[in-house]
């Protein structure tokens, strides 16, 4: 037996929680899914795209790392905006490891001076209680001689337990974050089952998808103030007792909720286009995660100025 494969068998199974911090729009969504090899968040141009603490699951041989991607820290204008910073605080408060990312493409600004005092005043006492690691993200948008430097800067800007350039749309250096962050892991065991790559329940999974869906539908035509909550799931048996047409196909109630009249439109499209458009785009992924055959039943709604009203914030799930 060589000497590596009795180290192999002899090495130290890890697990553990990371939380992935950053200003909103770093990156943070993508290069989860590009470590779990599926879209478990939604990836978006778009500032607080991310509202809840999803959680992505990568298992290896010797390691399962579970990747908390966080509501981007910023300064809050409503109460969302305030409930959103808690659950980052809420994410922060039991995690093993922390990945800060900071992009390439923009300078250091206030918000991530923000989240390093914030970081700071959580987990550092002459060191780091638990290891922070900067990952630099979007580096496919820098020249080598211009990485360089950028990677200086940040070195400069902290005292960073490591420091990794990556780019999760070209994958460049992905292995490496995924080795980094898996290192710092303490020892521990499994929590998952090999094949489950996120904690978030069907319904939560689903009505992100339609959320991120209408992102990519609308794109800067769509209102801020979209949330989305799947009211309920019917299955075939379930609809069969209700004595409802029994068409094979589990039901998914799905409501959309803006803020104004006038929005409304802007969701369902003309000859509801819109929302045609997202039931073609989910029909495969909404199949995949219920195990059978799925029909989406969306409906819109106002609920005027929900962002601000916290019974309609507790309603919606925030």
């Amino acid at each position: 037996m060589s000497e590596n494969s009795t180290m192999a068998e002899h090495q130290d199974y890890r697990s553990g929680f990371v939380a992935v911090v950053g200003r909103p729009n770093v990156g943070k969504s993508t290069l989860i899914n590009a470590l779990v090899g599926a879209q478990v968040a939604i990836a978006s141009s778009r500032p607080e795209t991310t509202r809840k603490a999803i959680r992505g699951i990568l298992t290896t041989e010797h390691a399962q790392m579970v990747l908390v991607d966080t509501p981007g820290i910023h300064r809050p204008r409503t109460l969302l905006g305030q409930r959103l910073n808690d659950v980052v605080d809420e994410s922060l408060s039991d995690v093993d490891e922390v990945a800060f990312l900071l992009p390439a493409d923009q300078e250091i600004g206030t918000g991530d001076r923000r989240i390093l005092a914030r970081l700071r005043s959580e987990f550092w006492k002459r060191e780091w209680k638990i290891p922070v690691v900067a990952i630099v993200t979007k580096i496919d948008t820098l020249s080598p001689q211009q990485l360089v430097g950028k990677l200086v800067e940040i070195n400069d800007f902290a005292n960073f337990t490591e420091l990794i350039p990556v780019s999760a749309t070209t994958t460049d250096n992905l292995d490496e974050v995924s080795r980094v962050l898996i290192g710092h892991m303490p020892v521990g065991p499994q929590m998952y089952p090999d094949d489950q790559i996120s904690e978030e329940r069907p319904t939560d999974q689903i009505a992100e998808l339609v959320r991120g869906a209408f992102l990519e539908e609308l794109d800067d035509e769509l209102p801020h103030s979209l949330a989305v909550v799947v009211d309920s799931i019917e299955y075939p048996a379930a609809r069969a007792e209700l004595g409802l047409a029994d068409d094979g196909k589990a039901h998914v109630m799905v409501s959309i909720y803006v803020e104004r009249d006038s929005q409304k439109p802007i969701i369902i499209g003309r000859h509801a286009e819109h929302l045609v458009q997202v039931k073609k785009r989910l029909r495969t992924p909404v199949n995949r995660i219920l195990g059978q055959k799925a029909k989406l039943e969306l409906h819109v709604s106002v609920a005027k100025g929900w962002q601000s009203d916290p019974k309609q914030l507790e309603r919606l799930g925030f």
